[in-house]
């Protein structure tokens, strides 16, 4: 059962619109809704998420015209890597609006992460994000960091494009890296998971409606089904061990259970944990309550674990 702690915190996530004084929660994203307020309104709160802690620093770096930064704990080195693609739908975010939530996992791994500010839709639809996705770990295989040494970690569209970098980086021949962690990904951007109907009065966090919409600024006149835009209907043989996170009372769901059954299925070594009573990407929110805060000390452990710390 869930704790009270997050209990109460859930609550007050379903009924955030009593603080803006609305009678009910409307939904966010619409064709109409203007892309460059929605960017800016949610870098806002993105940074308004927690203070980053007193030993991180940040790092710029630049990969061809792309920007990037490093998140840095301590004095640590970066012969070891977390290469994070943050989460938005492919069409909102930033590695800026993304530092509190990528500081847990630095400060709890002890590893630094590689933040890209990968290109969005729908001025930038697929393969876009994709390419922007291998420039860096390309780059990071340039620094000599030894493949081994590097897990890829995504949040939602960002756990998708994460997934998504493994097919194509195996597809390419280039060496795998040592891990992956997926928190609620979008593995299947057809939307077909049974899901995003079933869970659409419990999902405290997102709406039905945003799913549509950002697939089709992302996917644009592609193929919806292709696997390198959908990994859910990728061959998944091969890849290397993975960790995969949902809120069992959110949307995409069945988005993480669909495929971490199917790469079970292909022999991979991959780890699913399904929150009860969760929502999207709760293990962000450690340590306001007890199930995020366990889930992301499972995740920092398995970093360690797959980039080979002692």
């Amino acid at each position: 059962m869930p704790s009270f702690k997050s209990r109460l915190f859930i609550f007050l996530l379903r009924h955030r619109n009593m603080f803006k004084f609305q009678f009910k929660n409307r939904p966010e994203i619409t064709w109409d809704t203007s892309i460059p307020d929605l960017r800016a309104r949610t870098e806002k709160a993105g940074r308004m998420f927690g203070k980053l802690p007193e030993n991180m620093r940040i790092e710029e770096a630049v990969i061809g015209e792309m920007y990037a930064e490093w998140m840095i704990p301590g004095d640590a080195t970066r012969d070891k890597a977390i290469l994070y693609f943050h989460g938005g739908g492919y069409v909102i975010g930033s590695p800026q609006g993304h530092r509190p939530h990528v500081a847990k996992v630095v400060q709890g791994s002890g590893i630094p992460a590689l933040v890209i500010d990968y290109r969005l839709a729908p001025e930038s639809p697929f393969p876009a994000a994709l390419d922007d996705a291998l420039a860096g770990y390309r780059w990071l295989l340039e620094q000599k960091t030894a493949p081994e040494h590097i897990v890829f970690m995504g949040d939602s569209a960002g756990g998708g494009l994460c997934l998504a970098a493994l097919l194509a980086i195996r597809q390419q021949g280039l060496p795998l890296p040592g891990g992956a962690v997926a928190l609620s990904p979008w593995t299947d951007l057809t939307c077909s998971g049974a899901s995003l109907k079933s869970n659409e009065k419990v999902d405290p966090l997102t709406w039905r409606e945003s799913w549509t919409i950002f697939s089709k600024y992302y996917v644009g006149e592609h193929d919806a089904a292709d696997p390198l835009v959908s990994p859910l209907f990728g061959d998944l043989a091969g890849l290397p061990p993975l960790l995969i996170c949902a809120g069992n009372d959110e949307l995409l769901r069945d988005d993480a259970v669909r495929y971490a059954e199917k790469a079970k299925a292909a022999g991979v070594d991959v780890t699913l944990r399904v929150g009860e009573g969760m929502f999207h990407c709760y293990p962000v929110c450690a340590p306001m309550f007890p199930e995020a805060t366990a889930a992301m000390k499972e995740l920092t452990e398995f970093i360690r674990i797959r980039t080979r710390v002692d």
